[in-house]
């Protein structure tokens, strides 16, 4: 059963990129979410905070899918959103949709753990509306 939060991520994506987009077009959706994730929690947790966030998610999500796993590599202070671009560029229009939907799904659970769903829901909030 999809979570509501994970319902959010795909509609998100979708309502961004449309039907039939290839894999460019999502990782630029993709890459747009991680800015508005970033303009809303680096007020509150810093941008140092959502990076690690960041790439522990990437870490995570790079278990199930390996060609994300070369991402998180190194102890990063930073989002390297340009890797991440270029990695979903260059699979399919489905893997790069099932990468970058498990890396954000990752990113929301971590955040729910540390801080709670109620929370999450509410700091992640304008980032789920659609572009």
């Amino acid at each position: 059963m999809e979570s509501q939060e994970s319902g959010l991520i795909s509609a998100t994506l979708a309502s961004r990129v449309g039907d039939g987009a290839d894999a460019a077009q999502i990782a630029d959706a993709i890459v747009a979410t991680w800015d508005a994730v970033n303009d809303a929690l680096s007020p509150i947790i810093g941008r140092g905070g959502v990076a690690a966030l960041y790439n522990r998610s990437l870490h995570l999500a790079g278990l199930r899918y390996p060609w994300l796993a070369d991402l998180s590599r190194g102890a990063q202070m930073v989002m390297d959103l340009a890797a991440l671009k270029s990695a979903l560029s260059r699979q399919t229009s489905a893997d790069a949709t099932a990468g970058g939907t498990a890396v954000l799904q990752t990113f929301y659970e971590l955040l729910a753990r540390l801080v709670g769903p109620s929370l999450t829901d509410r700091l992640l909030r304008s980032t789920w509306a659609p572009s």
